[in-house]
């Protein structure tokens, strides 16, 4: 009646086993180290950089624990283990002399880290600890609203200038385009003349519907973004955003810094260990500039450049396609620039298609007209430091859309693309929520979540084996599987503890053994009826089953709202709370009613079972 076939034991046991191994990692502890990062935004870190670091280390006769390259996430890098913060801090210190050339303008960041000591077995499984919050670690954060109205300007800005060009160029006669709102009006006096503009807009602008209005010779087409396309521009502005900011927080030499989009128009960004808060608003809020200039074709290609520079021109010697002399004049800056995706060009080569809006197109129109086969340079400056990212040779005169060919490869295109887009910030953000968080208040609240949640468990236990006796012992079991299952599946998810998160913790604690209170009590209703031992504790189980599913579906149910709807605090404590009423289910009654059936199944001729009192009706 009350026996469990093998295949379920062996299951408790793996998944027992797997929440040891997923929960072990958090009490290995830390070790210093450092993490090396790219400085520059043509400069790229890939897995050679570690032999590079080593290399500096070997040099300076420096012993490290370990190198680790990391090129998941946002930003990649190369973290370096050491036994002591003394040899970190010495580490630091030659590594920066050692990978910059200068100091005053480094091509690579090194930023103090602690790297986690887990074995390297265990991280080859995955097996790694949960990260702390900015509550219980210190730090700043940040929550930014971006303008999407100024994303969705500037777009329609330039479909008005493309718009304008295209008709120009194709010799068709309008009344006027104007901007109204998110859309464009084209006028026109013919309905044949409007047909026609029609034609030559489908074919140079993309995701748009046109919608005819007006009679006689009052006629008009607007011109709109689908719904799909109004979406994917707000989402490439927020997203054109997050790649600028993660290039800035790299300066504050952070070690993991959390950038992330939050809804539709926010920005997360959280700094561990950062107390400088002036600095950190005046890191992230910088602007960026990017200018497109003419090489000067008076030098010539293999000369000692440095000997003979113009005078209206300049000498450029960070980047790609360096040294290289550029005129001072500005052809135009990236205010001008619209949009910047990576494209193929005619014979199906990787390419940068690039936008420009209605100034910037008859700039680079009067700028390219008669240099046609010369070569042109797109320098991003950011803290006054400029930056090659481009050199190109001018095939025909360019306009408002016009392409750089000569990628290589669809990465390189890709990466000139997010360049051109990030070089400043796609729309002004404001700074809607701002906390900071000392590393001794983070200290504190993780003492206090650890205390809270150990005196909690200690609490429970006491009581169910006083009042429970031996089920109480089962039932203290339970949850202590309940709670090992939920740290492993937090840390394999690497999810990020906190306080309300810790806070989420003790209530599943609380919420998981009434799970087992309604078992044992169940089981000692079926007692008092008149039921033999081994009837009671299958009655038990099996009719308690569905209130215990009634009340934590109901639960789930307000956690899952919290987890999609809410955001910040209310998410991290819905995420833990959802997983804890899973745990609870699954350990409160699978794991109780194996370890019971383990222990009472085997028993023919049970007389009695260790489960405290029963009061039967009518006995004194």
């Amino acid at each position: 009646m009350n026996r469990y076939p093998v295949w379920k034991y062996i299951l408790i046991a793996v998944a027992i086993l797997l929440g040891a191994l997923y929960t072990a990692p958090n009490f290995f502890g830390q070790s210093p180290a450092v993490q090396v990062t790219s400085g520059k935004s043509t400069v790229k870190m890939t897995s050679d950089m570690t032999a590079k670091v080593a290399d500096v280390l070997n040099k300076a006769g420096i012993a490290n624990n370990g190198l680790t390259y990391d090129g998941s996430g946002a930003y990649t890098s190369v973290r370096v283990r050491f036994a002591t913060p003394d040899i970190q801090f010495q580490a630091k210190s030659v590594l920066e002399k050692g990978l910059n050339a200068d100091p005053e303008d480094p091509t690579y960041l090194v930023a103090l880290n602690l790297q986690e000591d887990t074995p390297k077995w265990m991280q080859s499984l995955h097996a790694l600890p949960m990260y702390l919050g900015l509550d219980l670690r210190g730090g700043v954060h940040f929550l930014m609203q971006v303008d999407t109205k100024a994303v969705l300007a500037k777009r329609v800005q330039g479909m008005q200038a493309l718009a304008r060009a295209a008709l120009r160029d194709k010799n068709v006669r309008h009344a006027g385009i104007d901007r109204v709102g998110d859309t464009i009006e084209v006028k026109f006096r013919d309905d044949a003349t409007r047909q026609k503009a029609k034609d030559v807009l489908a074919g140079q602008l993309a995701d748009v519907a046109f919608v005819d209005a007006g009679e006689g010779s009052d006629l008009k087409t607007v011109v709109s973004l689908k719904p799909a396309a109004l979406k994917q521009t707000v989402d490439d502005g927020v997203k054109q955003n997050i790649s600028t900011l993660s290039k800035r927080v790299n300066e504050l030499g952070v070690a993991e810094p959390v950038i992330q989009q939050q809804g539709p128009d926010r920005i997360v960004v959280q700094l561990p260990g950062v107390q400088d808060v002036a600095r950190a608003r005046a890191v992230i809020g910088r602007t960026a500039t990017l200018e497109v200039r003419m090489v000067d074709e008076s030098i010539t290609p293999g000369t000692e450049l440095s000997a003979a520079i113009p005078f209206n021109s300049e000498l450029f010697t960070v980047g790609k396609g360096v040294p290289v002399v550029l005129t001072k004049d500005v052809v135009l800056t990236g205010d001008y620039i619209s949009s910047a995706v990576a494209s193929l060009d005619s014979n199906n080569q990787p390419a940068v298609g690039i936008d420009l809006n209605g100034d910037g197109g008859r700039r680079m129109r009067d700028a390219t007209r008669e240099r046609v086969g010369k070569k042109m340079a797109i320098v991003l400056f950011e803290k006054g430091k400029p930056e090659v990212l481009s050199v190109a040779t001018i095939q025909s005169e360019l306009g408002s859309r016009f392409q750089i060919t000569g990628m290589g490869n669809a990465e390189n295109s890709a990466e000139l693309a997010l360049l051109l887009r990030s070089g400043a910030l796609s729309a002004p953000m404001d700074i809607i929520e701002e906390r900071t968080i000392g590393p001794a208040l983070g200290a504190e609240n993780v003492n206090k979540g650890l205390h809270s949640t150990m005196y909690g468990f200690a609490a429970i236990a006491i009581f169910m084996v006083v009042y429970y006796m031996m089920f109480g012992f089962f039932s203290v079991f339970a949850l202590a599987c309940n709670l090992l299952l939920l740290v492993a599946l937090l840390s394999l998810m690497q999810a990020t503890l906190t306080l309300p998160g810790m806070a989420a913790i003790a209530l599943a604690l609380g919420m998981a053994i009434d799970s087992n209170v309604l078992i044992n009590e169940r089981i000692r209703e079926e007692l008092r009826s008149g039921a033999s031992p081994q009837q009671a504790i299958a009655a038990g189980f099996d009719r308690a089953w569905a209130t215990i599913i009634d009340s934590n579906v109901t639960t789930l149910i307000v956690g899952v709202a919290l987890w999609v709807f809410g955001s910040g605090p209310i998410r991290g404590f819905a995420v833990v709370h959802t997983l804890g009423i899973l745990t609870s289910m699954f350990s409160a009654v699978f794991i109780s009613r194996g370890v019971v059936n383990l222990w009472y199944g085997r028993k023919k001729k049970l007389q009695s079972v260790a489960i405290g009192t029963v009061w039967v009706p009518g006995q004194k």
